[in-house]
C-alpha cells in the first residue's frame, strides 16, 4: 500500500482480530524522521526507540531528528541521505530502527503475527531494512516487484548474525563485473551480534514461472507465495510479450497473464490470493482454489486504522458512493518502468490540470546505479531533470510522463514536505481496481469504516 498506509496502527489492529497483519516497508527511516521532527505526537516514535537493543542509536537518532515543538514553514523536515551502495552509517543506523520502530509498535501489546513487505526493486536498503524488521520480531517477510531468490538466504544469515553482501543490478556493467553492497550487523553492535529468529518468507508472484523460479534457485527456504493479479494496487507485473495500449493509454492484459494454479499448486507451498479479493464471497472463492487464503490491501487502505490522510480518505469513499470513482493503470507514471495503479482525484499527483511540479529528485529509491565513463556509479531517476538524467546517459524519451513516486506517495499519507519556499507536494493515491466500489464497506448511516468491519465482511 505504497508508503505508511498500512502502517503500525492497521496492522496492529488487523493482528488482533486473529489475521496477519502486515506493514510496508517502504521509506520507514523517512517516516521516522518526520514523525519525529513533527513532535513525535502520542510519544509513539520514542517509546518504540526506549526498546530498541542496538545502544546509542536511539539517541543518536534522537538528538538529530526530534523536535518537541514540530516544523515550522521556514525549516520544513531536515532531509534524510539518499541509499548509495557503500551508504553513510548513520544512514543504515536509521533504516534499521526505522523497520524496528514500525514493526515493534504492530506488536506491541498483543501475541498476534505481524508481517512486513517490501520491493525487490528498491535494493540498495533491503538488507538493514530486513535487520530492523527482525530484531523487532516480524514473523514474515512478504516481497515482490522483482526477483527476490536471494532474500531467503538473507533472512538465514541475518538471523545468526553473519555479515551479508548483496548484489545489486547496475545498468551498463559489464557482463564480467559484479557490484554489491554490504551490512554487517556486528559493526552496529560494536560487537558480536546476537541470534534472532528468523521470519518466513513469502513471494509476491504473478506467474507460476516465478513461483517455480523462487522455489528451486532461491538462496533459502521460501514458505510459500502471494499470487497478486493485475487488478491490485501499486506496481503491477507488465504484460506478457511487447506492450500493449488500448484506447484509455492502459495496457492491455490477456489470458496469458494470469496466474496457473495449478502449477503453483504443484510446487507443494502454500498461497494466498491478491487482487481484487476484498468483497464477500471471495475468501470462499479463493479456499476453493486451493489457496490458504487471500491478501486485502485496498478494502483496508480507507478504514479508519490506515495511515492514509483521512481527507482523502473521505474524498475517496464520497466518490466510491456516487459512482464517479476511477483508477488508472498509468504504464508511465512509474520511474521503474512498471505499470502503476493511480487513483483519478482531483487536487492529487493524478490531476493534470493543476501547476505542473518541478523536476526533484530528492529521497531517491527508484534510482537506477549505472556506470560512469570513468567506471565508477552514478544514480539517475527518470522523474528527475530532464538533463540531468540525459547527461547520465538516460534516454530523454525514458522521462515522458514519468511522476514523483517516492514525494507523492509520502504526501498521501499527510507527510509531504511543507510548502513554504517550495512548492506543495501533492498526494499521489494508490489502490487497485475495485476501490471504485470501496463505499461498501460502510454502514448504514456511516460516513467511514474500521479494519474489524472489513474482516468481519470478509470472513461473513
Amino acid at each position: 500500500m505504497g508508503v505508511g498506509v498500512s502502517g503500525w496502527k492497521l496492522a496492529q489492529t488487523v493482528s488482533k482480530l486473529g489475521q496477519l497483519g502486515v506493514v510496508s516497508g517502504t521509506a520507514l527511516e523517512i517516516m521516522l524522521a518526520r514523525r519525529l521532527q513533527a513532535g513525535d505526537p502520542g510519544g509513539h516514535m520514542r517509546r518504540a526507540l526506549d526498546h530498541f537493543p542496538i545502544p546509542g542509536i536511539a539517541k543518536q537518532i534522537l538528538d538529530k531528528y526530534f523536535q518537541p515543538d514540530g516544523i515550522t514553514p521556514e525549516k520544513g523536515y531536515r532531509s534524510v541521505p539518499m541509499h548509495t551502495i557503500k551508504p553513510r552509517a548513520e544512514l543504515t543506523a536509521l533504516v534499521v530502527a526505522g523497520n524496528f520502530v514500525e514493526v515493534f509498535l504492530a506488536r506491541e501489546g498483543h501475541d498476534g503475527q505481524i508481517g512486513i513487505n517490501f520491493l525487490e526493486k528498491i535494493q540498495l536498503p533491503i538488507m538493514p531494512s530486513l535487520y530492523g524488521a527482525m530484531l523487532a520480531g516480524a514473523a514474515y517477510v512478504l516481497m515482490g516487484a522483482g526477483i527476490p531468490r536471494a532474500i531467503p538466504g538473507f533472512l538465514d544469515e541475518l538471523s545468526q548474525g553473519n555479515a551479508t553482501k548483496q548484489k545489486i543490478d547496475v545498468a551498463g556493467a559489464d557482463r564480467k563485473e559484479e557490484y554489491v553492497t554490504h551490512f554487517d550487523p556486528n559493526t552496529l553492535w560494536g560487537g558480536e551480534a546476537p541470534v534472532i529468529a528468523r521470519p518466513k518468507f513469502l513471494g509476491i508472484i504473478s506467474s507460476a514461472t516465478l513461483a517455480m523460479t523462487l522455489a528451486r534457485k532461491s538462496s533459502g527456504k521460501v514458505d510459500g507465495f502471494v499470487v497478486e493479479g493485475s487488478v491490485a494496487g501499486g506496481h503491477n507485473a507488465p504484460p506478457r510479450g511487447p506492450m500493449q495500449i488500448d484506447d484509455a493509454g492502459e495496457p492491455i492484459y490477456g489470458d496469458r497473464d494470469t496466474a496457473d494454479l495449478e502449477k503453483i499448486k504443484a510446487e507443494g507451498l502454500p498461497f494466498w490470493l491478491a487482487g481484487s479479493y476484498g468483497r464477500p464471497g471471495r475468501l470462499a472463492d479463493a479456499l476453493a482454489l486451493g489457496a490458504q487464503g487471500i491478501q486485502v490491501g485496498t478494502a483496508f487502505a480507507f478504514c479508519e486504522e490506515s495511515g492514509m490522510d483521512p481527507e482523502i480518505k473521505r474524498r475517496v469513499i464520497e466518490k466510491s458512493r456516487m459512482g464517479m470513482l476511477k483508477v488508472f493503470t498509468d504504464p508511465l507514471a512509474s520511474p521503474t518502468g512498471f505499470p502503476f495503479k493511480v487513483v483519478q482525484l482531483e487536487g492529487t499527483a493524478s490531476d493534470n490540470s493543476g501547476p505542473v511540479r518541478p523536476r526533484i529528485c530528492d529521497h531517491g529509491y527508484l534510482r537506477t546505479p549505472f556506470v560512469k565513463d570513468d567506471g565508477s556509479l552514478g544514480y539517475r531517476c527518470a522523474s528527475e531533470p530532464v538533463k540531468d538524467y540525459v547527461r547520465k546517459k538516460g534516454v530523454e524519451d525514458d522521462c515522458a510522463g514519468r511522476k514523483c513516486l517516492c514525494n507523492g506517495l509520502v504526501a498521501s499519507i499527510g507527510m509531504g514536505q511543507v510548502p513554504e519556499g517550495r512548492f506543495v507536494e501533492r498526494p499521489l493515491v494508490t489502490a487497485g481496481d475495485d476501490v471504485v466500489n470501496v463505499a461498501r464497506n460502510l454502514k448504514p448511516g456511516r460516513d467511514s469504516y474500521t479494519a474489524a468491519e472489513v474482516i468481519e465482511m470478509l470472513l461473513a
